[in-house]
């Protein structure tokens, strides 16, 4: 099971350690895998200065269909692992991106989004014979059509300032303190990936105390994220110098704390309250007026209906008769009158909600 290998780093090759994983086991996996980027002999700036690029032996593939054999193996592993309602995320660039979605819509995952990580500060194209590569692309799959996977919308609309949050991300690369350092001072991995670019995934797309696998852990960016948001992570990483640079990288960070990680719920998630709870509950009585912000009057009856002249009906459809409208919400459409003043019916609602989250369970 998964349990067992809980915010550890697995030396070894990613197919076999995922063998290892029980079936059904993750909730999550983000996969940077090789980006097979086909590199045509070495890379220098104007000044003939050199490049340091991404030119490691395991960024190196035969042809494309080794690389598709390779992709197909892990992405097959990573299926077995991943809980019904599971979800991946996956990394890349133009070279391997295409490639992967193939893959991915082959085996059955149900694509979501494609994300654009849109660099703030990309490398420039120095043989000025190309645009400037200033995205990646993120593909984010549910393990299948039918599966309920998570999506935070309402705390990814709160961290965009509530606005609703897009599918274009601007975030910079990873830089300064952040990007680890070998003895020399060079980026120790070619790769590293933004803290904030993880935070964002793992915050959008699991729920405090899930398994987020990455299978392609390099020094531990998606080790770090959940850590810091309370989630725990597997990491598989083959490169004994990446996984121990990884280790000392997470040890030192600080979990929030579970009040700390309650993010903005969807108002879907909340339990439904009919408008005749609130009689049930003795805060509103039949009889009680209802106004609408047009000033139209209406009358609650004992079976949580309203009457509005000869009409009856819910409060949605009272609301839009009295709004002229073809609909209405009438929980926030109408006030009801009391010696104190008016209410809004939707902050009776809400005393519902809080009783019921804090009524003790049987």
């Amino acid at each position: 099971m998964a349990r067992h290998f809980k915010d550890r780093i697995i030396e070894g090759d990613c197919i076999e350690a995922m063998r290892a994983l029980g079936d059904a086991s993750v909730d999550l996996v983000f996969a940077d895998p090789p980006y097979n980027m086909q590199l045509g002999g070495e890379l220098t700036r104007p000044d003939q200065s050199h490049v340091d690029g991404v030119d490691d032996e395991w960024d190196k593939f035969a042809d494309f269909a080794a690389y598709d054999a390779f992709t197909r193996a892990w992405l097959t592993e990573a299926r077995r692992v991943l809980k019904p309602n599971g979800a991946i995320w996956v990394i890349g660039s133009y070279h391997n991106v295409f490639r992967l979605g193939t893959q991915l819509q082959d085996l059955g995952f149900w694509i979501l989004n494609d994300i654009v990580w849109r660099k703030t500060n990309p490398m420039p194209n120095f043989k000025g014979t190309r645009f400037t590569n200033a995205h990646e692309t993120l593909i984010w799959a549910a393990k299948s059509k039918e599966a309920k996977y998570t999506f935070h919308y309402d705390a990814l609309k709160m961290l965009n300032d509530d606005l609703q949050m897009r599918s274009d991300w601007t975030l910079p690369i990873c830089t300064g303190g952040e990007r680890l350092k070998d003895r020399e001072g060079r980026k120790l991995h070619s790769t590293q990936k933004p803290e904030a670019l993880l935070h964002r995934v793992i915050l959008a797309t699991t729920k405090p105390g899930e398994v987020v696998l990455d299978p392609f852990f390099g020094t531990g960016t998606t080790g770090a994220a959940a850590k810091r948001l309370g989630r725990h992570y597997v990491g598989i990483e083959r490169d004994p110098d990446y996984a121990a640079a990884a280790r000392a990288r997470i040890k030192k960070v600080t979990p929030a704390t579970a009040e700390d990680l309650t993010v903005t719920r969807s108002k879907k998630e909340e339990p439904r309250v009919p408008f005749g709870q609130l009689i049930e509950a003795g805060l509103i009585h039949p009889g009680a007026i209802l106004v609408s912000p047009n000033g139209k009057r209406a009358r609650v009856r004992a079976d949580g209906s309203l009457a509005l002249g000869e009409a009856t009906g819910s409060i949605h459809r009272i609301g839009a008769l009295a709004s002229n409208a073809p609909a209405c919400n009438g929980w926030t459409f109408w006030e009801v009158e009391t010696k104190r003043g008016r209410t809004s019916i939707d902050l009776l609602r809400r005393e519902i909600r809080r009783q019921m989250a804090t009524a003790p369970r049987a």
